[in-house]
């Protein structure tokens, strides 16, 4: 059955063909960190770090204030890349490198990412797919540098599976 409105278009990340070596991709939009993305992220993951959950505590330590768990950083970072980048062309993450988190992300503060795709190589092991190192990185309202990770992905090739074309 047609449906109203003209054709369909899908939402898809990239095909290995597609990612541009050196692109800064812009994600958008950010992620403002609240209290409570904290407190459940930390408790979901059984992290009893009293930085996160201890406000009186986090207080009495250099930064004073409860630090957003960086866990909750470099997996919120790396998701507000999946629609533009993965979504439904990845085959499988592969590994995850150079983690680094060189300034604190509060509760207020919004994570802007942006990944800029390093290397590709089409996979010897597996045809018709191929391999990408995907640089992340994430900054504050502020434009600070919170959280840094390069990323080995297993992405589909064009025509050979993952999204509709």
């Amino acid at each position: 059955m047609d449906e109203p409105g003209g054709r369909a278009i899908e939402q898809r990340g990239l095909y290995f063909e597609e990612f541009e070596l050196g692109a800064r991709y812009l994600h958008n939009p950010g992620r403002t960190a609240t209290e409570a993305d904290n407190v459940l992220f930390t408790t979901l993951t059984m992290n009893t770090q009293a930085l996160h959950l201890d406000a009186a505590f986090a207080a009495t330590q250099p930064f004073g204030r409860p630090l957003i768990n960086s866990m909750w950083t470099l997996s919120t970072m790396v998701g507000a890349s999946v629609a533009q980048l993965t979504q439904g062309t990845l085959v499988a993450q592969l590994g995850m490198r150079e983690i680094s988190f060189p300034h604190p992300l509060f509760a207020g503060d919004t994570l802007y990412t942006e990944t800029t795709p390093l290397t590709a190589r089409l996979s010897a092991s597996r045809p018709g797919q191929g391999i990408v190192v995907l640089a992340h990185t994430g900054r504050n309202q502020r434009g600070e540098v919170v959280a840094r990770a390069s990323r080995t992905a297993l992405v589909w090739c064009i025509g050979r599976g993952g999204a509709s074309t």
